[in-house]
């Protein structure tokens, strides 16, 4: 199979993304906000999407592109995994009106994942890994 780290990676993202976009539709739904946000608990949950949507796009052409280049096994499912896990973290995390661990967690992970990614695949293109 083509790229299978990349083709689980992307139905994993695409999975949370249709969870994190649920998360938001239910609280439309009870708080009654048609548009736009009510700058409480639905906007926390909007931003918890928002951020997924702004990460997960490089993250994966990463992982293809270093999937490849055949040089991400086995490391890079494990890598993928972990952004993963990062990103669920992150939107539970959201769900906190103060400072939260998950949080802090989602975006420590998701930083390092996205850049030891670009890294990675800049030591590739060099020739080094």
């Amino acid at each position: 199979m083509l790229l299978p780290v990349t083709l689980t990676s992307a139905a994993a993202a695409a999975i949370l993304n249709f969870w994190l976009a649920l998360r938001v539709g239910q609280l439309r739904v009870r708080l009654k906000v048609l548009h736009g946000d009510d700058g409480g608990p639905l906007m926390q949950r909007m931003r918890a999407h928002a951020n997924f949507i702004e990460y997960t796009p490089i993250v994966l052409i990463l992982i293809a592109a270093i999937e490849l280049t055949g040089k991400g096994a086995p490391w890079l499912a494990w890598v993928a995994a972990a952004y993963m896990l990062a990103r669920i973290a992150h939107a539970f995390g959201m769900d906190s009106t103060t400072g939260s661990k998950w949080r802090a967690v989602g975006i420590v992970v998701t930083m390092l994942v996205m850049l030891g990614l670009a890294v990675a695949g800049t030591l590739i293109v060099l020739g080094v890994i």
